[in-house]
């Protein structure tokens, strides 16, 4: 790569390495995993730097990387791993609702498979149209479209799930204010 190229990359990097650390932070549930999925996707695209044309499409290209990177993590874990029936409460440092609200569906999208996870991202958080997501996954819209039917359809069983668990335990009041919104915010995020 010649020295011109190199500084391009750079720059590049430093003005956009946040807005990619909160797109890594949405495909995997650990913070340290987000900043690793983001360093081993910046090395790979590093090397591949002369060959992207159009650098406005670095971030698209950058994102299906760390896509990839991610999906190859997920084929290649080890098996030990024991599922269990309830997952632990997320902690929350933060009171306000809002921030309540990210963490609940930051758990939650952990019960999606990498696929349906990774069309949830890119539609509802990134807000990348159909056909554009469709692109970025290599699938057709109809796939992405199906795809994301059935990844809100599982985020909406596992709310309501967690509602019922939370009434159970006498604690009605915490989840009904999250999902409060039936109308508006709660229906529209999951």
């Amino acid at each position: 790569m010649r020295h011109g190229e190199v500084l391009d990359f750079e720059e590049y990097v430093r003005t956009r390495q946040d807005a990619l650390l909160r797109s890594a932070r949405r495909l995997v549930p650990d913070p340290v995993d987000a900043q690793d999925l983001l360093q081993t996707a910046l090395a790979r695209t590093y090397g591949r730097w002369d060959g992207i044309a159009d650098k406005s499409l670095a971030d698209a290209y950058l994102r299906r990387v760390m896509i990839n990177t991610r999906t190859e993590w997920w084929r290649s874990r080890k098996l030990e791993e024991v599922p269990t029936e309830q997952l632990p409460d997320a902690s929350v440092d933060d009171p306000t609702e809002q921030h309540a609200d990210r963490a609940l569906l930051m758990d939650i999208l952990k019960v999606l498979a990498p696929k349906q996870r990774s069309v949830v991202v890119l539609r509802h958080w990134e807000q990348m149209s159909t056909e554009e997501t469709a692109a970025a996954l290599g699938m057709s819209t109809g796939t992405v479209k199906s795809t994301l039917h059935r990844a809100l359809a599982r985020l909406r069983q596992e709310l309501e799930s967690r509602d019922l668990d939370a009434r159970a335990l006498g604690r009605t009041g915490e989840r009904a204010d999250v999902r409060g919104h039936e109308g508006g915010r709660g229906r529209c995020a999951a």
